[in-house]
């Protein structure tokens, strides 16, 4: 962690995305990488901070969308043909995240409290669904390297 000078509650800057004691993710190894974002929020509320790492694997941000999923409800079931996608989920709600790496390749799943804001990044052909676990709406902000183009989402379920 290098600390920054930055201005209102960002204290510090995170370098490197974490996953199970590795220090650095890129190149992805898989096609769905997850990492906990440190809260850097103060009495005001929460703060985070997109890692560079995931503002590089994203490269030209093209569209930013913000949704909520309703309790026992499940959003996604598809993949990507071009573009990559960086999905902060927030704090809240318990849920949990489906996917696999290709066509053929079994589904995996991960499950999270709803304590932390957990950063996914997601590349093409990597087919991902999130599932809100709980009794209250989960939200979450997507951010991707195209615009919005439905024929470029193809169903494939893995939840």
């Amino acid at each position: 962690m290098v600390s920054l000078p930055y201005s209102h509650s960002r204290k510090t800057l995170p370098t490197t995305i974490m996953k199970s004691g590795e220090s650095n993710l890129l190149p992805m190894t898989t096609k769905v990488q997850v990492t906990e974002l440190i809260n850097n929020g103060d009495a005001r509320g929460y703060s985070f901070t997109a890692p560079p790492e995931a503002i590089a694997f994203v490269g030209r941000m093209s569209d930013v969308h913000l949704a909520s999923t309703k309790p026992r409800s499940v959003r996604g079931n598809h993949y990507h043909v071009r573009r990559r996608e960086a999905i902060v989920v927030l704090p809240g709600a318990k849920w949990s995240l489906h996917w696999d790496n290709d066509h053929g390749s079994p589904t995996q799943h991960r499950q999270f409290d709803g304590t932390a804001a957990v950063l996914v990044l997601i590349s093409p052909g990597a087919s991902h669904a999130v599932r809100n676990e709980d009794e209250s709406d989960l939200w979450l902000v997507a951010i991707s390297s195209e615009t919005y183009d439905p024929s470029e989402s193809v169903s494939r379920k893995v939840v």
